[in-house]
Parts: structure tokens; C-alpha cells; sequence
């Protein structure tokens, strides 16, 4: 066992020497070479370790980013998976996979139709971008399996101290989305009039965009799903697995359910912690939820399907007075007689479903304030009481021109 600790050390520190080479301004060529003689015997994780052991010690991302361009070119089919653990299907990572699939099928018609370009006629060009175009739209669905990574993967591997890698992998990310989007752009203007311009988009806009989406899947198959699959939990994969669909699916539906064995025991436990208040989105300790409503640029009042009033928020600049002794008070009580029957009408309309929402606006004290009345509902659409949004718009309005720079004038 020592012998293969050591070989794994050895390993990671001959690829984070040649690593340094490159970014000391060793020729790429010759380090490529010798980088790729050690990859082929270097299991998945070592890489993720050798990148966040740089990035912890000041090599900028920039720099490993540039690495991740040498890895689409020297790592497919060179990195062992010999403990590689098994994917069930509908797991997160098995939707991931297939629609890698899909991905590589609409690249494979793209490149079928880059290689039939030198035998189009010239009146063929118009109808054969769209169908270039139509390819490009379909990988753009990407997207959306980007952002499950970002958004729902990341934060896991961040849990686990993995920082720099998914940082430099959405670097990479962004990157094809803005060769994506550039493709799709010159294919919506006018810009492809003749053969030769329809060669130099393939091959200074298209391929490029094609390529980074495989590049991506590579990087992917090779080193994070197996990774992610060593360090995160059956629960931590169902959480994943139950946000999934918020954001969406890329060219592909699941077309399996997927729940681990004890995962809603599991779920349910967690839940039970007393110190916090658990939201679909999210949850807080009540002392970070009083403090995150009284810091909201604006007054909350909200008032209760029986009329009552039950919640009010406290920031420094309340725009209309507040105190406890309105709580559970009939929101009639709370206004002049005067104005009774504006209330009656709001409420009224709101429970019944004629309305949604009920905006106001008047000048007070040299100050324009906003008042709206929103109906709060279930998902199902059951009335459940009104709240009260109340801001001081005044310094908004004045606004002028742009402002781009960080600054804290008051």
C-alpha cells in the first residue's frame, strides 16, 4: 500500500511540475509530451487534487484554465477508471451522460454537414446555414446542463473543498457559450454570401463552438463525473436530483425515476432541526431571517386570509408607523374610516380572484412612495392573505445615465 501512495505522490508531483512549466513559458509542445506519458497512468482524482493544490498555492485560474485546453488533447482514454464507481440509471450524473449523447449526435450532423461545404453550389448556401443554425440552437440547449452543474453540483464539490476546478470549469463553460452564441449571430445576419465565407465560419466560428462542447463532455466523463461520484453521498445526489428539474434538461427527458434507499428518512431528519426555518429554497436560523427582512429596501406588512394582521417588518426607515399592538388586529382597524371601504374592495377582489395585485403612488412629506398590494396564494391558488409593499422611490427616480463603478455614496 505505501508503494502506491508514493507512486500516486510521485505522480502528482511530476504533473504539477510540468504544470509550472508551462506557466514559466516552457513550450507548450514539449511539455504537452511529457504530460501526456504521465497521464496515462494517472487515475481521475490525482488531476483534481494536482489543479486545487495549485490554485491553493497562487497559481492564478487563468493559468489552469489554460491547462484545461491541453487536457482536451492529451487526456481522452488516457486516464484510468479502474475504481471508477457505477452510474444507476436516473441518477443526476446518468441524465448528465445521456445527454452528453445527445450532444455528440447533433455535433456528428454538424460536422457531416461541414465536410459536404466544398460541394455546395452557390444557391445552396441560404438553406444550408439554417440547417447549421438549427444544429447550433439545439446545442445552446447546453445551457441548461451547464447551469445544473454550476448551480447545483458545485456547491457540493465546494462543500468538499473542491474550489478551483469547478471555478475553471465554468470559465470553460462561459467560453462556449459565447462561441456558441457568436456562431448562431453570424448565421442570423448576413454576413455568409459566398463559399468562402461559409468555410471561414466553419472554421473560425463553427468548429470552435463544436469543439468545446466535446472538449467539455471529455473533461466530464473522464474526470468530473467519476470524481463527483467518489465524494458525494446517495443524499446529496437525491438533493441534487430533486432541483433538477427548476432548471431543466438538455435534449433529453429521464425517463426514470431515480430515490436511493433511506433518503427520505434521511431528508425528514434534517428537516427536524429546531434552530432553522427550512424553505424550498433554502433555509436560515430565525435571527438571519428577521435580519435579512428589516434589511430590505422597503416596509412588509402582511395581513392574514382572516384579515388579521400578523407580520410587519422593522427596518431604519419605516415609511409609515409601526408597532406590535396592530398584531392580530382586523387590517379595517389599522386605517381611517376615510379609506375602510379601499380596503374592503382590495380584499374582496383579492379572496374572490378578480385581482392579483394593487398599486399606489403619492407624494408624502417631499417624498414619492410606492404602495402595492399583492394577493399572496398557494400553489394551488388558495387565497392565503395580502401583503403590504411600501418604498420610498424618490432617489430611483432621479436617476440618471449609467452608473458601472463600484461606489458607496449614501
Amino acid at each position: 500500500m505505501s508503494e502506491l501512495i508514493n507512486n500516486s505522490e510521485n505522480r502528482k508531483r511530476l504533473l504539477k511540475h510540468l504544470i509550472l512549466q508551462l506557466h514559466e513559458g516552457s513550450a507548450p509542445e514539449q511539455v504537452r509530451s511529457q504530460l501526456m506519458n504521465l497521464m496515462q497512468k494517472i487515475p481521475y482524482g490525482e488531476i483534481v487534487e494536482v489543479e486545487q493544490e495549485l490554485i491553493n498555492e497562487g497559481l492564478p485560474e487563468t493559468e489552469v484554465i489554460k491547462l484545461c485546453d491541453i487536457h482536451g488533447k492529451v487526456l481522452e482514454g488516457n486516464i484510468d477508471h479502474t475504481f471508477a464507481k457505477e452510474v444507476p440509471e436516473g441518477h443526476p450524473v446518468d441524465t448528465f451522460k445521456k445527454e452528453n449523447a445527445e450532444l455528440v449526435k447533433v455535433v456528428k450532423q454538424l460536422q457531416e454537414l461541414f465536410g459536404k461545404i466544398s460541394d455546395l453550389k452557390e444557391s445552396e448556401i441560404p438553406e444550408n446555414v439554417n440547417r447549421i443554425k438549427g444544429n447550433l440552437n439545439a446545442l445552446m440547449d447546453v445551457d441548461k446542463h451547464y447551469q445544473r452543474k454550476e448551480n447545483l453540483l458545485f456547491p457540493f464539490l465546494e462543500k468538499k473543498n473542491i474550489t478551483g476546478p469547478p471555478k475553471v470549469m465554468w470559465a470553460k463553460h462561459d467560453e462556449a457559450r459565447e462561441k456558441l452564441k457568436a456562431a448562431i449571430e453570424v448565421c442570423n445576419t448576413d454576413a455568409i454570401s459566398d463559399l468562402d465565407d461559409l468555410q471561414s465560419a466553419v472554421e473560425f466560428l463553427f468548429t470552435p463552438a463544436t469543439e468545446a462542447i466535446t472538449d467539455m463532455i471529455m473533461k466530464e466523463e473522464e474526470i468530473l463525473f467519476p470524481m463527483a461520484m467518489d465524494l458525494l453521498t446517495n443524499l446529496e445526489w437525491y438533493e441534487i436530483y430533486q432541483q433538477t428539474l427548476e432548471i431543466g434538461f438538455c435534449l433529453y427527458d429521464p425517463q426514470v425515476e431515480w430515490r436511493p434507499e433511506g433518503t427520505e428518512s434521511q431528508t425528514e431528519h434534517s428537516k427536524s432541526d429546531e434552530n432553522m426555518i427550512h424553505l424550498p429554497s433554502g433555509s436560515f436560523t430565525p435571527h438571519e431571517l428577521n435580519a435579512l427582512l428589516n434589511t430590505l429596501p422597503f416596509d412588509l406588512t402582511f395581513v392574514d386570509k382572516d384579515d388579521k394582521v400578523r407580520y410587519f417588518t422593522q427596518g431604519e426607515e419605516r415609511i409609515f408607523a409601526r408597532n406590535r399592538a396592530i398584531l392580530r388586529r382586523d387590517v379595517r382597524l389599522c386605517h381611517p374610516p376615510s379609506s375602510v371601504h379601499v380596503v374592503n374592495q382590495i380584499i374582496d377582489d383579492f379572496k374572490s380572484g378578480k385581482e392579483d395585485r394593487a398599486p399606489f403612488w403619492i407624494n408624502l412629506h417631499g417624498k414619492f412612495i410606492h404602495i402595492e398590494y399583492f394577493a399572496v396564494r398557494d400553489e394551488k391558488g388558495d387565497y392565503l392573505g395580502t401583503l403590504e409593499v411600501s418604498q420610498d422611490l424618490t432617489k430611483l427616480r432621479a436617476l440618471e445615465g449609467e452608473q458601472r463603478l463600484l461606489s458607496y455614496n449614501k
